[in-house]
């Protein structure tokens, strides 16, 4: 856990003020940040201890500028950025605007490395590995179609990949012949040595990439991402890694992960501005990969040319400073702690209706935040419009081949209060079906 004074420390002078000759002062924060600063320090503890502190969760949700007149629990989708990440990135547009040829690209742009080094240090990789995005969907298609194939070559995925991703290979076996081959695997999943072999006797000799979710949008399941990778590299095969739901949900470095590339969304759970994406590319496969639109050929060993996208806001990016600092102070165990207590709390009361089903495992290590719930006999799509409708709680739905039920994903600010709101609506449903 920080202390006071490192936690506080972070927060630093307006670098770009003092580029262009203004007066240094310090960044105008509110008391409440502050005092919410000061409030993190002290609560000692283990991180499941610290789980269930609603005063030390309180203090977090202080933070955010959320509409209480509802219940959003579709922060997988994108989340809500805390009031002095907004705060960051108006400032910086207020700055950008200056004088943007000189003031955002001479002088904001510049601070971009500084972020980039921050990250880099976070999530245990080198800073020149690491290009910042737009989202996810942007990493991930730098890389499957940043990658040489030919004709006849197949791609291998799950059944469970996120909808745009396996959308891009399918564009690409229209267009060059490629060929998509998808598996199932078991959900949830709890048996990590079955979804290696799965994906094992899927490998063809013409397998020339396998594309795999550390975590699953539809259910929140965490797949073996290490044994994968081992498995692809004895192969000689890139093992292309969607991690849109898992950096700064789920405590991990990408150090520690020791995989190849890694693209993930930082508008989720980082709480970054929205629209901010990370592509990360171990150093010496950086040339391997060609970028989304072009770079001079000086840049093809080097990680910025995935930025290469023309004009495009500092502002954005260098607010992920900010949100990194917050997802700090906060400590990525005790996020990740605090997540699976909320899970666990509504999924706990509602599985004690004999109608209600988990896709999601609730075992430590195969889940998060994130959980898929159905209850028999109802339509999820008519279930998350009454929950909207009625009653003003965000939920997503989903419709698989495999299974269907809601996507639930509250966040740290989410309140108990909030989620006893939509538990005892999910089991008035459960015992006595939608109103008519």
């Amino acid at each position: 856990m920080q202390s006071r004074r490192r936690f506080l420390g972070t927060l630093s002078l307006p670098a770009a003020a003092a580029a262009v000759g203004l007066p240094l002062r310090p960044v105008e924060l509110s008391a409440s940040v502050l005092d919410i600063a000061v409030d993190l320090s002290g609560h000692p503890g283990s991180p499941s201890e610290v789980a269930a502190d609603e005063d030390f969760w309180f203090e977090v949700a202080r933070a955010f500028t959320v509409d209480r007149t509802l219940v959003n629990l579709n922060n997988g989708g994108v989340s809500p950025s805390p009031g002095w990440v907004q705060d960051a990135m108006k400032r910086h547009l207020d700055f950008s605007n200056l004088a943007p040829s000189y003031t955002m690209w001479s002088v904001l742009e510049p601070q971009r490395e500084g972020v980039r080094e921050r990250m880099a240090r976070e999530w245990g990789v080198d800073t020149e590995e690491i290009a910042f995005t737009r989202n996810a969907s942007e990493s991930l298609q730098i890389m499957q179609l940043g990658i040489e194939l030919q004709r006849g070559d197949e791609v291998l995925t799950t059944t469970q990949d996120y909808g745009r991703m396996i959308t891009t290979f399918k564009q690409r076996g229209r267009r060059e012949g490629i060929v998509l081959k998808q598996i199932q695997i078991p959900v949830p999943a709890e048996d990590p040595a079955e979804i290696v072999r799965l994906f094992e006797q899927a490998i063809t000799p013409k397998t020339r990439a396998i594309l795999a979710c550390h975590m699953i949008n539809l259910t929140g399941q965490i797949l073996p991402i290490t044994e994968l990778n081992a498995l692809a590299r004895s192969r000689g095969i890139p093992l292309i890694i969607d991690g849109a739901h898992a950096l700064a949900h789920f405590d991990f470095s990408l150090g520690d992960l020791d995989v190849d590339n890694y693209s993930t969304s930082l508008h989720k759970w980082l709480f970054a501005p929205h629209g901010t994406g990370l592509l990360y590319v171990r150093k010496e496969k950086i040339p391997e990969v060609w970028p989304l639109m072009a770079a001079p050929e000086r840049m093809d060993s080097d990680i910025r040319k995935f930025e290469e996208i023309g004009t495009h806001p500092a502002a954005n990016y260098l607010a992920i400073g900010e949100a990194l600092t917050f997802h700090q102070g906060i400590g990525s165990a005790r996020k990740a702690a605090r997540l699976v207590y909320l899970r666990d709390y509504w999924a706990d009361k509602l599985l004690e209706n004999d109608n209600v089903r988990l896709h999601t495992s609730l075992k430590p290590g195969f889940a998060c935040g994130i959980a898929n719930v159905e209850i028999e006999g109802v339509a999820p799509n008519d279930l998350r419009d009454y929950l909207w409708d009625a009653h003003r709680i965000i939920v997503v739905s989903i419709n698989h081949a495999e299974f269907q039920g809601l996507r639930v994903s509250p966040s740290v600010y989410t309140t108990l209060p909030e989620l006893d709101r939509f538990v005892d609506i999910m089991n008035h449903v459960a015992k006595n079906g939608l109103p008519a």
